[in-house]
């Protein structure tokens, strides 16, 4: 039973050791001083802030989730196509539809001004 585990073992044991002296070496190679820039805000779009009950703009957000729901949609277009010649025009059919909210949701969404950032 333990032979058909060893090699499942023997790779963690690699990655785990090769991590490890990746990390080891970015430590001993790297500089240790933080300039202002390294610490500047990024992705989230705004510099942090003390008070949690401070007011922000949440429409990064909104433009954010509206990507990832879009992006996740497009998503299942890549199983579909590679399946296409076993579903036939039943899938044809379902994927026109799911395309076709799709395209609805994104008008809606445009209409809407959401997709603004003004």
């Amino acid at each position: 039973m333990l032979n058909n585990y060893l090699p499942v073992l023997l790779f963690l044991m690699v990655a785990v050791g090769i991590g490890l002296i990746l990390l080891g070496i970015g430590f001993l190679v790297g500089r240790g001083q933080k300039d202002p820039e390294k610490l500047s805000a990024y992705e989230c779009g705004f510099e942090a802030f003390e008070d949690s009950r401070m007011k922000f703009d949440v429409r990064y957000y909104l433009v954010a989730i509206l990507f990832i729901v879009f992006d996740l949609e497009i998503a299942f277009l890549f199983p579909w196509a590679i399946s296409l010649d076993e579903i036939g025009l039943y899938g044809l059919g379902a994927m026109a539809i799911f395309l076709l909210v799709l395209v609805v949701g994104f008008i809606y969404e445009w209409k809407k001004g959401a997709l603004e950032w003004d």
